[in-house]
């Protein structure tokens, strides 16, 4: 789950982030190059890294670094407009004649490239095998880096966000869709399990009345919000009570607890809840394809956090 919204910098924030973690990895050397034409290359590293790829065996030489952002979410580092061997036009096929070029003036002996997209396992191997033979490089002398690895380094050199004004909530209530995309998607998997269920809507734990004047939520919101969505609330709890589902229980409560803590962080004084749950709907159907799919869905598991009192304030809780 991503901690931090890369495809919300611009490129010159994602490439001072990018800087900024290689100057640790390699050493405060690394030269970060001026906006304009960089010939393939968006910093420099000469000499023998500090701590990369590793402490026992670190890269020698001239070390060329790449910072490719994208303002897309949820992008990967396979889809055709970053890497296919048909298209001409994608990002690694124009950086191969690039890399091809440093490599021939003698100014380039290793090659990573950071970018923020989700990487496999497979799409990583393929992608470095790609580069390696079209440029005669060592497969060792090449690496490609992704959102998860971004997280692992930001975890680790937990300096840097502060360092480069990277704010984890920087738009507000910023929420990932990851778990829950996981959730949904077994929810919507399994409806055809569920027997006919009362229409006879559960008991609130307080009254919902009450409970919408303390989180500003307007009559006509509220209204709306219960009168589509509370039938669906049953078979919720029903799918979160079976015990094979104890995985996505797990999953569940993550992301009512991202949630929470981003809407008491950073809703606004003057906010009233319709405009939270609808903000948290939109960055969730931006952000995932599987909850675009199942968007009434994902308004149904909104409403069930909320009624169920695991978001939005609820003093009798």
């Amino acid at each position: 789950m991503a901690k931090y919204a890369y495809s919300d910098l611009s490129d010159g924030q994602f490439e001072e982030l990018v800087l900024a973690i290689c100057q640790r990895l390699f050493g405060l050397a690394t030269q970060g190059f001026a906006k304009g034409p960089d010939g393939g290359r968006d910093a420099k590293f000469v000499g023998t890294a500090e701590m990369y790829p590793s402490t026992s065996s670190p890269w020698q030489g001239t070390t060329i670094i790449q910072a490719k952002h994208t303002i897309g979410l949820n992008k990967s580092f396979t889809e055709s407009d970053f890497f296919s061997k048909d298209n001409e036009n994608c990002v690694i096929q124009k950086e191969i004649p690039r890399i091809q070029s440093l490599i021939s003036k003698g100014d380039l002996d290793n090659y990573l490239l950071i970018a923020n997209r989700r990487l496999t396992g497979n799409g990583e191997s393929q992608i470095v095998s790609y580069i390696s033979s079209a440029c005669n490089l060592p497969q060792s002398q090449i690496k490609v880096c992704g959102i998860e690895q971004l997280e692992s380094w930001l975890k680790f050199f937990r300096e840097i966000p502060d360092q480069v004004h990277l704010d984890p909530v920087d738009a507000p209530l910023l929420v990932s869709p990851d778990d829950l995309a996981e959730v949904i998607q077994a929810l919507d998997g399994q409806k055809a399990s569920f027997k006919t269920i009362d229409d006879t809507p559960p008991t609130p734990r307080v009254e919902y009345k009450t409970k919408n004047e303390i989180n500003n939520f307007t009559v006509e919101g509220a209204r709306y919000w219960r009168s589509r969505f509370l039938k669906e609330t049953p078979k919720i709890d029903s799918f979160l009570s079976a015990p094979q589902n104890s995985k996505f229980v797990k999953m569940y409560e993550s992301t009512v607890d991202e949630f929470q803590c981003n809407i008491i962080a950073k809703r606004k004084d003057h906010q009233n809840f319709d405009e939270v749950l609808n903000h948290i709907f939109r960055s969730l159907v931006e952000r995932d394809p599987d909850l675009r799919r199942h968007r009434s869905l994902t308004r149904a598991m909104l409403f069930y956090m909320y009624w169920n009192c695991d978001i939005g304030e609820d003093e009798e809780c």
